[in-house]
């Protein structure tokens, strides 16, 4: 660029001394023609036409009439030259012209290095014209490439936000589904297209009701995009997936505004809407397992409430004549009492593991010797029903940091669950052993076992078998209260094998000291 300025420059001086030189050479040619021509054509004409006026021989008149057309020729000539000369010096000033850098005119248009023709040459007023149109259109050359470049920052900027804004639909987990004025589908992100088994293909629009076969959906993105006003709509829907298990999803709907209709809210044209699906299965569990919890617990407290409700009445009624019939009455209400005492502790106990407010203290402490103490507490009711209470515990020690009174009521809750549910003649091992540097003791009976059904609803709350229900009483929170103990406060496992019909065995892990 700067060589070529550098030229320019040149090549433009370079005319202009030319110019000046053939402007100068030119004039005293045509002074000395015009001279000559003014005093020849006088004279030759008095010459010609009233030879009797000027005397002279004829040779000399004809001598003088071929030096004034040899004058007259000269000037031709001299003119002809001239034009020649005017028509080269434009022609080049036209090719300085071009060689310029259009950008360098349009940013200083009166830089030195343009060129320019004198005013006296014929070329002159039409040249300039010329020019100043040259100019014109460099400096909207000039103006055109600032727009441009401004609209290529801003398109790539546009493009950049869109790409990001698909970056994350995309990464969105909820699905996402829009659609235009005519019910075709402008927007599907990824787990949108998952869900209703969409294919991925963005060159063209779809029409909604062709791709979702959900009427519920459809019905709400079109009645919203219809509505006239921008509006909100919500609701709920069930879907399956592939594996037949229904999914709750909770979908807002959106009514969307094209640009111009947003900028003036005279115009209430048909709208595009969106909708966003929100998986609210857990909520759906939550509920239901509250529902549940709470028909537990009614049941649960109904049944000591009614006996004890029942015995006060007979108490009442004075239908214990006897001291034997009160004091049996009374043993009744006592135990039913205590039920409902024990399942109010469980389930305050267990209100508090859950909110985290329990107030742990652990302790580095001998597992061997908490089991021991557990296998203490059950020995009678072992006893009572002719089982076999067998002790394997590990002859290494085995210590863990926990929290005392909680681990051993989860042992005692296992060992008397395995009690209850094994018939009379049977067998319980208690063991203990160390895997993987982790403290693990479990709980081995020859009962009733469970079902593949009760093996993965046996932690739940309230939760019985029912074949075996009448085997043992009980509130069905002993098992939950356990894990919750072992994995949410110790940050353990307590898991289940069992084969229906041939036992159980319940097995507790807690972490090393290390971890």
């Amino acid at each position: 660029m700067g060589h070529q300025d550098r030229s320019a420059t040149s090549f433009a001086r370079t005319v202009g001394a030319e110019e000046v030189d053939m402007r100068e050479g030119s004039r005293t040619t045509y002074l000395l023609a015009a001279l000559a021509a003014a005093l020849a054509l006088p004279l030759a004409s008095v010459w010609l036409l009233a030879p009797d006026v000027v005397s002279g021989s004829f040779p000399l008149r004809a001598a003088f009439l071929g030096l004034w057309f040899g004058v007259g020729l000269a000037a031709a000539a001299a003119w002809r030259l001239q034009q020649r000369r005017d028509r080269k010096t434009a022609e080049r000033c036209v090719e300085l012209l071009c060689r310029l850098d259009p950008h360098e005119l349009a940013n200083d248009p009166d830089t030195p290095t343009l060129p320019s023709l004198s005013s006296d040459h014929p070329l002159h007023r039409v040249f300039h014209q010329f020019r100043d149109c040259l100019l014109r259109y460099c400096q909207r050359l000039e103006e055109a490439e600032h727009a441009r470049a401004s609209a290529e920052v801003r398109i790539k900027r546009l493009t950049d936000d869109r790409d990001q804004v698909n970056e994350i639909l995309a990464c969105l987990s909820d699905p996402v589904l829009a659609i235009d004025n005519f019910d075709e589908l402008v927007l599907v992100n990824r787990s949108a297209e998952k869900l209703f088994e969409i294919e991925h293909d963005r060159t063209e629009k779809r029409a909604l009701a062709n791709l979702i076969h959900c009427e519920t959906l459809v019905d709400l993105l079109t009645d919203t995009r219809r509505h006239r006003t921008a509006i909100h709509r919500s609701s709920e829907i069930a879907l399956e997936d592939d594996e037949g298990q229904t999914h709750w999803y909770r979908v807002s709907c959106n009514s969307l505004a094209k640009a111009e209709q947003a900028a003036d809210e005279s115009d209430k044209g048909s709208r595009g809407a969106v909708a966003v699906l929100n998986d609210i299965s857990g909520e759906k569990a939550i509920q239901r397992r509250n529902a549940e919890f709470v028909s537990s617990v009614s049941h649960e407290m109904k049944t000591p409430l009614a006996g004890i409700k029942a015995y006060v009445e007979l108490l009442a009624d004075g239908d214990a004549e006897s001291e034997e019939t009160r004091e049996e009455f009374l043993g009744v209400i006592n135990s039913q009492a205590d039920r409902l005492q024990r399942l109010i502790d469980n389930l305050l106990n267990l209100a508090r593991i859950e909110a985290g407010v329990v107030e742990v203290n652990k302790q580095l402490q001998s597992i061997n010797e908490l089991l021991e103490e557990a296998a203490e507490v059950v020995r009678p009711a072992a006893e009572d029903k002719d089982i076999t209470l067998v002790r394997e515990l590990s002859s290494m020690y085995l210590g863990a940091l926990t929290d005392r009174d909680m681990i051993l009521q989860s042992a005692i809750n296992l060992l008397s669950n395995a009690i209850k549910y094994t018939p009379s003649g049977g067998k319980v091992t208690l063991r203990s052993h160390l895997v993987d540097r982790d403290v693990t003791f479990e709980v081995e009976d020859t009962g009733v076992g469970l079902s593949e059904e009760d093996r993965e609803r046996v932690f739940e709350k309230f939760y019985r078998v029912k074949k075996d229900s009448q085997m043992a009483a009980g509130t069905g929170l002993g098992l939950a209260l356990a894990k919750h103990i072992v994995e949410d406060v110790h940050g353990g496992a307590l898991t289940v094998e069992s084969e229906e019909g041939k036992g159980s065995v319940f097995r507790i892990t807690l972490p090393s000291m290390s971890k």
